[in-house]
């Protein structure tokens, strides 16, 4: 669905899926974070193209929602040269990439 969002372009409508996508009313653990963690890192290898960290991230953060965790998706940018990042953070700490993201990316937007 995330891939369909940005073939079309329309950042906004995956924007707004993330935003408004429920944190189901469930205990977790981190071992749900890091099963999805692995399942997203395979999903990633065996998709028939490229993933872009947008649609990983907008995926990551609903699927862990789904399971309970209240995941946050970050945007960030580098100013020289411009270029733009996503990643998905749990209660501050980085889930679906390096853990030193928030020193290579300044925020500007988080969901």
């Amino acid at each position: 669905m995330f891939d369909l969002y940005l073939l079309r372009g329309n950042f906004n409508a995956l924007y707004q899926k993330v935003r408004n996508y429920p944190v189901a009313k469930k205990p977790y653990t981190q071992e749900v974070i890091d099963r999805v963690g692995y399942a997203m890192d395979m999903a990633s290898i065996w998709y028939y193209k490229g993933i872009k960290c947008m649609q990983r991230s907008a995926a990551t953060a609903c699927l862990l929602r789904d399971f309970g965790v209240p995941a946050e998706m970050i945007i960030g940018i580098q100013q020289v040269p411009f270029k733009s990042h996503a990643w998905v953070e749990v209660e501050g700490r980085v889930v679906s990439d390096k853990p030193y993201m928030r020193e290579l990316w300044a925020v500007v937007d988080h969901f």
